[in-house]
């Protein structure tokens, strides 16, 4: 922006925030992150975002896998930060963290 002072201009710049700055990064790391989920991960959180109160059963049958599979899955998008168990195993529930 620019303004007039007698015999010059005055130039005020500004300076994005630190914040916003993190905040582009956190959504490049995240987008990179659910770029290299499998089609199954995508398919349990895609299933856990229609219904946080789906059990590792019913995923299992959702997505047409074994139940074993369901809880690697699950465990590998908590440790990645994309989903977390709130509450207990009976009668918690699930929320995307990203």
């Amino acid at each position: 922006m620019f303004d007039e002072l007698g015999n010059g201009l005055m130039v005020t710049l500004h300076k994005s925030t630190p914040a916003s700055a993190t905040d582009r990064v956190v959504e490049k790391v995240v987008e990179k992150v659910v770029e290299k989920l499998t089609a199954n991960q995508k398919k349990i959180v895609e299933l856990i975002g229609a219904n946080q109160q789906i059990t590792a059963r019913e995923l299992a049958i959702e997505v047409g896998i074994s139940h074993r599979k369901t809880q690697d899955n699950i465990a590998k998008l908590k440790e990645l930060g994309i989903i977390e168990r709130i509450g207990p195993a009976k009668g918690g529930h699930w929320e995307i963290t990203n």
